[in-house]
């Protein structure tokens, strides 16, 4: 909510994630990819709401599994947040405790998540992410951005979730930092592990992801395998095949025009002030129909 009135940050989201797998969800800054993440995990500010579900369950366990959005704080905080999901923040640094080492977050949670403790834990913990020994007595504020993101990729991967969010984990870093980090965390995926990489790296998400996912203006407008997306046929929306151009490797063109404010959308498609295929039919919103949400399907393929 604001000024008294709500903002849909976040519209029509839905799609499905299997063990396994890991799904990149993109889009330029503020199109509410990082909105989806806290609500999942129900870290969204007490005046905001949700509507809709989100279960989580594992595959051939026959269980129907939990709701996360109708989960109360109570479930979330002692089931679910590091046991269930676990969260690679956007900004690791400001996600740990100042004044605690690293050593000492990752024992904590160790002990919290597995029952055990003891210094062969917390190597271990730290292993699984490539995090150093020899920095493990480090506060956050005497770690690179490379290390900061090991520790918090360490401390997600603690409880062994069936389910990790990161949520923009490569911001900041080089190029080298970029790969090894997205790797590490596909590394980590395996059969029973699923992974919702939320980024506005495409390169990072052509690396590892699965099937891509693009939103804009709080709504999903493809989904598709990561194959099709950078490769052939490419992305069938007009909004999803201007952020692949942009890319340095491409035709290197930024999409044209700025998106809009999610609290002053405009009537109908939110893309079409920038979208030189716009016409009358884009008056009205598409729907998410076999993997676009475009009037112009056939024409935005070609």
């Amino acid at each position: 909510m604001r000024d008294g009135s709500y903002v849909r940050a976040v519209t029509d989201a839905s799609f499905d994630l299997a063990a396994g797998e890991c799904l990149a969800l993109v889009g330029e800054s503020g199109c509410g990819k990082s909105v989806l993440a806290s609500a999942l995990l129900g870290l969204l500010p007490a005046n905001a709401s949700v509507a809709g579900s989100a279960v989580l369950g594992d595959a051939g366990s026959g269980a129907g599994g939990l709701d996360l959005l109708a989960a109360d704080e109570r479930v979330l905080a002692r089931e679910v947040r590091g046991r269930r999901v676990g969260l690679v923040p956007q900004s690791p640094v400001a996600h740990l405790t100042p004044v605690r080492t690293v050593r000492s977050h990752l024992d904590e949670t160790v002990r919290a998540l597995t029952g055990t403790s003891g210094p062969d834990g917390v190597r271990a913990a730290a292993g699984r992410a490539a995090f150093p020994e020899d920095h493990l007595d480090r506060h956050p504020h005497q770690l690179s951005g490379g290390l900061a993101q090991r520790a918090a990729t360490a401390l997600a991967l603690v409880g062994d979730a069936s389910l990790l969010l990161a949520d923009e984990p490569t911001t900041g870093l080089d190029r080298d930092l970029v790969e090894r980090t997205v790797d590490e965390l596909r590394r980590h995926t395996g059969d029973h592990r699923a992974l919702l990489l939320i980024t506005h790296d495409l390169a990072a998400a052509g690396r590892i992801a699965d099937r891509v996912a693009v939103m804009y203006a709080g709504r999903l407008v493809e989904i598709t395998d990561a194959a099709a997306f950078f490769g052939a046929p490419g992305p069938r929306h007009p909004y999803a095949r201007g952020l692949l151009n942009a890319l340095p490797e491409r035709d290197f063109a930024p999409v044209p025009g700025l998106p809009p404010e999610l609290g002053a959308l405009p009537e109908g498609c939110a893309f079409a002030p920038r979208c030189d295929r716009a016409s009358e039919a884009c008056a009205t919103v598409p729907e998410l129909t076999s993997g676009v949400a475009c009037h112009h399907v056939a024409v935005a393929r070609a």
